[in-house]
């Protein structure tokens, strides 16, 4: 297991699913974790989970999109620890549709906190970073980015979040800071459980169909896409950068 011990790592979206488990796997390898959501029930209720697992953490309920807001998180966390080593850009939304059906509201709110979210976290963490001469962000994509039917939006902010990757990682490395990507395919969460009812079929039967049409026969957990951010997120990946990882359980790019 990767060791962070006293490294600082910054989660989006960490109230559940794959943020959470990054968040997870990060403090149980002794990283002190800042919880960002923009929910605070969730993040209240992983809190209690968090504290009892002894798992060194700090929950801050905001809106990514919000500059103004992020910013003052990010002085409160130098405040607090003097640094930031790890920032996982994961809090992500969907809304689906069809381009004909799709609103402009939600064209907006997707890239919003998918593109505009990751750019405002990721400009007051380097600066952090920056100035230890040290860093790894990591940010979420999808298989989406390569074209998904219905999700217009969606596929064009993960294919957004890939060419921003690669760039960061082109500005920062001279800082010792690596960009990387990762791009799950088919995860079971609460987003892939509301395709289901959103499709009118049972989770169950999605999680069937989708396992036979990938090369494992399986569906991926949140624990297979934190298994490879850890290794962006590690001392020992410091070499590579600017990289797409895709957790599908087969080839897609």
């Amino acid at each position: 297991m990767t060791d962070f011990t006293n490294q600082v790592a910054v989660i989006t979206g960490a109230g559940k699913g794959i943020g959470k488990e990054i968040a997870k796997k990060i403090g149980l390898s002794g990283g002190h974790v800042c919880l960002l959501d923009v929910d605070e029930s969730i993040l209240n209720a992983t809190a209690i989970e968090f504290r009892e697992m002894g798992i060194s953490f700090e929950k801050y309920v905001v809106d990514i999109t919000a500059e103004e807001d992020v910013k003052k998180v990010f002085a409160e966390i130098n405040k607090t620890h003097n640094r930031v080593d790890i920032l996982v850009n994961n809090a992500g939304i969907i809304r689906d549709n069809l381009l004909f059906k799709m609103s402009t509201l939600d064209w907006d709110q997707v890239m919003n906190v998918h593109l505009k979210g990751a750019f405002i976290c990721s400009k007051y963490a380097q600066e952090l970073m920056v100035k230890n001469a040290y860093g790894r962000i990591i940010n979420l994509s999808s298989v989406s980015a390569l074209g998904n039917r219905g999700q217009a939006n969606y596929a064009t902010a993960k294919a957004g979040i890939q060419g921003f990757t690669k760039t960061l990682a082109l500005e920062l490395g001279r800082y010792n800071i690596t960009v990387n990507a990762v791009a799950p395919g088919f995860i079971v969460t609460e987003m892939t459980k509301s395709v289901a009812e959103r499709n009118g079929i049972a989770f169950e039967q999605l999680v069937e169909e989708k396992a036979k049409q990938i090369p494992v026969k399986r569906a991926g957990m949140p624990e297979d896409v934190a298994h490879a951010v850890c290794f962006f997120a590690s001392k020992e990946s410091s070499f590579v950068s600017g990289q797409v990882l895709y957790v599908a359980g087969g080839p897609k790019a």
